[in-house]
């Protein structure tokens, strides 16, 4: 038996907190019965409504890949535009777990596991995502500094676990930066360099977690192991 806001979670239908509120909202019935308890416990077999729409038990699927530039991170987009689900052949009502700008490419996370998104995506996991900035300009050991310290965004300050200088073109005035961060905030990484006065001109997460992309080609994507999924649900520390 699994708790009830677990079960809800883990069908994409919302995060566990959010899956909490439903209930005390008077939202969810298991068969046929409105339930306010939090915690109660229901089998596989039992029935469970929520917002009068019947729980779908679909196999649960999770998918890695290496997304393109100019793909939307969305399951639907109202200009017509590409998005990262439909790069993955499958009939299961998937969706990207956490977001990539438009132009950012790289490591991305699709399921239709609502906990398993929970945690990637919670802060208190502290999930590393691993970022390639390419700077217009040679960025600086001070503004570097600067950044590991910490910078305000959103109320927030935000300290890199890491920020390292890997390749300089003297050339065309560019360098390559490796950024680790843990929050996932809109656009944070290029705001982070804007705030120490450089622009990104090309961003690429190179690995979320345990998830790395390096030998993925740009739109392609495989399958996560039922063991690479044990790996994330371990890390869960709510």
């Amino acid at each position: 038996m699994e708790r009830l806001q677990k079960i809800i979670a883990q069908a994409g239908i919302a995060s566990r907190r959010k899956a909490e509120k439903l209930i005390l909202d008077g939202k969810v019935k298991v068969n046929g019965n409105i339930v306010k308890e939090l915690g109660t416990k229901v089998k596989e077999s039992d029935q469970i409504e929520v917002n009068n729409e019947l729980l779908s038990k679909e196999d649960k699927e999770y998918y890695l890949l290496n997304k393109p530039r100019q793909v939307i991170t969305s399951t639907s987009d109202e200009k017509g535009r590409k998005t990262v689900v439909d790069l993955i052949e499958t009939d299961k009502r998937i969706y990207p777990v956490g977001r990539l700008d438009y132009d950012t490419t790289g490591a991305l996370l699709l399921t239709n596991d609502g906990e398993f998104a929970n945690i990637i995506t919670h802060p208190k996991n502290e999930v590393e995502k691993v970022y390639l900035a390419k700077l217009k300009g040679i960025i600086t050991g001070e503004a570097i500094n600067k950044i590991k310290k910490g910078i305000k965004i959103d109320n927030s300050i935000i300290r890199p676990k890491r920020v390292k200088l890997k390749k300089i073109d003297k050339e065309k005035n560019t360098c390559i930066v490796e950024i680790i961060i843990h929050e996932g905030k809109n656009h944070e990484v290029k705001r982070l360099f804007e705030k120490v006065d450089y622009e990104v001109l090309k961003l690429t997460r190179r690995k979320i977690g345990p998830f790395s992309v390096k030998e993925l080609k740009s739109g392609e994507y495989r399958k996560l192991t039922p063991k690479e999924v044990q790996i994330v649900y371990s890390m869960n520390k709510s």
